[in-house]
């Protein structure tokens, strides 16, 4: 493709070169770069892409994207250069330029807040594919075109790997995406460029605030705000106490939702909320009012389940699709990694959680204890190389709601687990939690289902969807689904 038709939405500065140059692919990584390629030098948080311009020449790029005007000088004038004031924005502009512009060709629906956005993003899938719709799924589980699944870096991928999602996409038939659209995803431009169709706003709690993350709270809510800025019709929880601030300034039409009393003037409301436990089987029902008028069924426990249902049945509803398949679709989902049930006995309860913060956890925990367990038993971590607070907060919640914690291993990274271990056992202390250490993983899980007494609710916490640990910056399999079952069998042959 011609550097002009790539550039055509671009503001940029050519400082040497042709913008009729001929482009085969845009590159970020200097690990990727080939001959006749675009380099664009993006400014990261470890690494500054001007620092590989050396890679790019030597590799024969035909062109490089620059922030900094004073790095042209050591380029060859065979190589085109341009300017801009942001290569983060390039890359998401020219990225988009260069697949024709995917977004476009798709109904977009974008979510973003602090808990319950993996969920409802396969509630809203679920519904739509009910209706008959073909839908592609981005977010922390990974990338789902229809059926198929593809490994992803970041809850939302980098700008290029998202267009080239998108692209891909179109290419299968899908008519719709539904995406996370994390906080860092909005904060780097990684979505810079994309008019979505529907931006939902879920919840908002102190998250992702480090050195690597977030600056401040003030920032991480600043983030989330950008996507109001950047969609056509945006839908959001007026129950939540920073919403206001969230849609300042927005530019799109607003519609609302809320379990509220029946004063609350939004689009739409649920109300006599009701607790399900069917075979084993935990969820919600209720009733709404507002742009639809019905009861509805969902088996996730938790009145956050209600919140994440009526995302799904807004959303759906504003696109076009029956009520039949609103609640058909919401009354089937499952989600892997949250709240996730495992059938292992009548006797007690198994459960998976991705919870690896203090608001999850006590939304989790809060919300099963509302099914009134014989003791709520918590495995869990916390990972290395994150911050410290998140860990005594973890500790200080599971300590306060939880009759027993089993302290294990998450994601040790590059620290020493019995460090990480002692940070949470501040927290615990402050509650006076009562807890335990087994180092292995499937051993503490071992521990708690062998010591299971009838009516227990087990959940295990921070894994998730996940399917690894890691440490000393290797991946190791694990996926706690595969240890339960393991488990089970030693117990059966009589090794437990």
């Amino acid at each position: 493709m011609k550097l002009s038709q790539i550039c055509k939405e671009t503001e940029y500065e050519c400082l040497q070169g042709s913008m009729d140059c001929e482009v085969r692919d845009i590159v970020y990584d200097s690990r990727n770069l080939t001959a006749g390629t675009m380099f664009v030098c993006i400014v990261g948080a470890i690494a500054d892409g001007h620092c590989y311009i050396p890679d790019a020449i030597e590799k024969k790029a035909a062109v490089i994207v620059l922030e900094r005007r004073k790095e042209a000088a050591q380029i060859p004038e065979e190589i085109t250069v341009l300017c801009v004031k942001s290569t983060r924005r390039a890359l998401a502009l020219m990225s988009a330029a260069l697949f024709d512009y995917p977004a476009r060709k798709l109904i977009t629906i974008g979510l973003t807040g602090t808990k319950g956005k993996t969920t409802t993003t396969y509630m809203i899938k679920k519904i739509l594919e009910t209706e008959g719709k073909k839908v592609g799924l981005i977010g922390t589980i990974g990338v789902l075109i229809g059926d198929e699944q593809i490994p992803s870096k970041h809850t939302t991928p980098e700008s290029y790997e998202l267009h080239r999602i998108f692209a891909a996409m179109v290419e299968a038939g899908c008519e719709y995406v539904v995406m996370e659209v994390s906080s860092q995803g909005l904060k780097l431009d990684r979505t810079a460029g994309i008019c979505f169709d529907y931006g939902v706003f879920t919840n908002l709690s102190p998250d992702h605030i480090g050195p690597a993350e977030h600056a401040s709270f003030e920032e991480y809510l600043a983030c989330k705000s950008l996507l109001f800025r950047q969609c056509k019709t945006g839908i959001v929880n007026v129950d939540d106490e920073h919403w206001r601030e969230i849609v300042s300034g927005h530019t799109c039409e607003l519609k609302t939702f809320s379990t509220a009393d029946a004063s609350a003037d939004v689009d739409l409301r649920a109300y006599d909320l009701g607790y399900i436990n069917e075979d084993g089987r935990l969820g919600m029902h209720f009733s709404v009012a507002g742009c639809m008028e019905c009861t509805a069924k969902v088996h996730i426990p938790g009145r956050f389940s209600v919140y994440n249902s009526l995302v799904a049945m807004l959303v759906c509803h504003l696109a076009g699709i029956s009520g039949t398949a609103i609640l058909q679709g919401l009354s089937k989902v499952q989600v892997r990694g949250r709240v996730e049930m495992l059938p292992v006995s009548k006797d007690y309860y198994l459960i998976i959680d991705y919870a690896h913060n203090e608001a999850s956890t006590r939304s989790v925990l809060t919300t099963l204890l509302e099914y009134h367990p014989k003791r709520l038993i918590c495995v869990y971590g916390a990972g290395g190389n994150r911050s410290k607070l998140r860990r005594y907060d973890m500790g200080e919640v599971t300590g306060e709601l939880a009759d027993l914690c089993v302290l294990t291993c998450d994601n040790p990274r590059d620290e020493e687990l019995r460090d990480i271990n002692a940070d949470i056992k501040v927290g615990l202390a402050k509650s006076n939690g009562k807890y335990i250490e087994i180092e292995d993983r499937k051993e503490a899980i071992a521990y708690c289902i062998t010591h299971a007494l009838p009516g227990d609710m087990i959940v295990l916490l921070g894994k998730g969807h996940e399917d690894y640990q890691e440490i000393r910056g290797v991946k190791h399999h694990f996926d706690e689904r595969e240890a339960v079952a393991e488990i089970l069998d030693e117990i059966k042959e009589g090794k437990r």
